[in-house]
């Protein structure tokens, strides 16, 4: 309470409202009177505090509970465990292999095939550099084993000029490869390794293939990736695209296809063969492109693979016998021709197809049979179609109207295997190399020969 003497205000926690005795200086005895005790202000953010206290006290609980969790988990055998799957691994069942009639699983086709498959590995000769030495190149791909003696069908391109071609097969076995034959157009060929009783792959029919079959490729992608498998569908079939110039029936499908896959086999869900991998499009006019492979349907070469077994070459290849080149609109202002469109004549062969059904030079082709060649890589597409002994019926232009022509295919002669029907014009100066690298002898033709 507070008492009132002269103005002055003191306080005094006595009921009775009497002074402590010991004012004015005095000091109490030490056993009577406790230590007095500054207190200083305290902070109004008492909240703040009260927060940190807290978190510190979980803390220190949290990794009291942690150490006794840890120690009742650690000395109480069987609680410490993973709920691990006691499934056995599953098993590649193979009984019923390229029977055709049951489906297999993706699995199944790669235990079945993977031994069949091959990797290849080609040097290549580039010719002589500026100091007149031998460069060399190396490529990869993959190929499939067609006999128990050895022959293996592969891409024309993965073993074009080839000086060495050597083969690895699944199990590590490497043989030395010899190129029996190949077709350029059909980007099909044949190396043989000499070996016998190896695992052979079952060729399928790829006319029996639908838009959404399933499809699986097995090769070596990047030439590293060796034996990899990888699988899709079948996008599109008979699909016409043209590779570098090259027009080609192709099976179009979504499954991965790189660098290195070039003439590995493509599988059908019953672990045939229906197509050889072949081309893959990344981009298309600037534009980058995803899912687009392409095989070669086994049905339309595989004749053709035969007859290089057996005589080295493509011996029934039709075959007309001329020089020809795309009709365009300058050829036809130059003639004086009402068609823009076809292929044009330049030269007939003695004693070829074409002499013996009347084709000159200058006339130009606008169909054989029912189908419009408006090029000549239509004309090359629809040419495939045919076999030596064959007959069509070609219509062409000549003295300014339209007329019809019947023939009979030629076999195409082993020399003209790799020039056979090539453009007659484009004929170009042979110009030094991009890296500037030619011999002595033939930088002194280039200039002064």
């Amino acid at each position: 309470m507070y008492n009132d003497e002269q103005n002055l205000y003191h306080y005094t926690y006595r009921k009775d409202g009497s002074e402590d005795p010991y004012q004015n200086g005095q000091v109490p005895p030490q056993s009577s009177v406790p230590p007095v005790q500054e207190m200083k202000p305290v902070k109004k953010n008492r909240m703040g505090l009260k927060i940190t206290a807290l978190a510190l006290a979980c803390a220190l609980a949290g990794g009291g509970i942690g150490g006794g969790v840890a120690w009742y988990l650690g000395n109480r055998p069987g609680e410490t465990s993973f709920n691990i799957s006691d499934r056995p691994v599953a098993e590649v069942t193979i009984n019923h292999v390229n029977n055709g009639k049951d489906p297999m699983t993706d699995a199944e086709v790669y235990a079945a095939n993977v031994h069949s498959v091959v990797s290849i590995n080609t040097t290549i000769n580039e010719g002589i550099n500026f100091f007149g030495q031998p460069t060399m190149s190396a490529s990869s791909g993959s190929g499939f084993v067609l006999t128990k003696d050895g022959y293996i069908i592969t891409n024309y391109h993965v073993v074009k000029n080839a000086e060495t071609v050597k083969v690895n097969m699944y199990d590590g076995t490497t043989y030395d490869a010899v190129y029996i034959g190949g077709d350029e157009e059909y980007d099909i060929a044949v190396i043989k390794v000499q070996a016998k009783d190896l695992p052979t792959v079952v060729l399928g029919d790829s006319n029996k293939l639908n838009v959404g079959d399933r499809v699986l490729a097995v090769g070596n992608p990047l030439g590293d990736l060796t034996f990899s498998m990888s699988g899709g569908m079948v996008s599109s079939v008979n699909r016409a695209i043209n590779v570098s110039g090259t027009p080609f029936n192709m099976i179009q499908t979504d499954t991965s296809i790189n660098p290195g896959n070039s003439g590995g086999p493509l599988f059908n869900q019953y672990g045939e063969v229906v197509g050889i991998v072949s081309a893959k499009y990344s981009s298309y006019a600037n534009q980058s492109v995803e899912g687009l492979g392409f095989a070669i349907p086994m049905n339309d070469v595989k004749a053709m693979v035969e007859d290089i077994i057996t005589n080295g070459y493509v011996t029934n290849k039709a075959f007309l016998g001329i020089s020809p080149g795309s009709m365009n609109a300058e050829l036809a202002a130059q003639f004086r021709y009402d068609v823009d469109e076809g292929v044009f004549v330049y030269a007939v062969e003695k004693g070829s197809a074409a002499e013996k059904a009347g084709l000159k030079m200058g006339d130009v082709i606008l169909k054989v049979d029912d189908k419009d060649v408006a090029t000549l890589e239509e004309f090359n597409v629809v040419k495939k179609q045919y076999a030596a002994g064959d007959t069509s019926t070609l219509t062409i232009y000549r003295d300014g109207k339209e007329q019809t022509v019947d023939i009979v295919w030629d076999a195409a002669p082993k020399e003209e295997e790799k020039k056979q029907e090539q453009p007659a014009q484009n004929q170009e100066t042979q110009l030094p190399p991009p890296n500037g690298f030619m011999n002595p002898w033939d930088m002194f033709n280039y200039f002064f020969g």
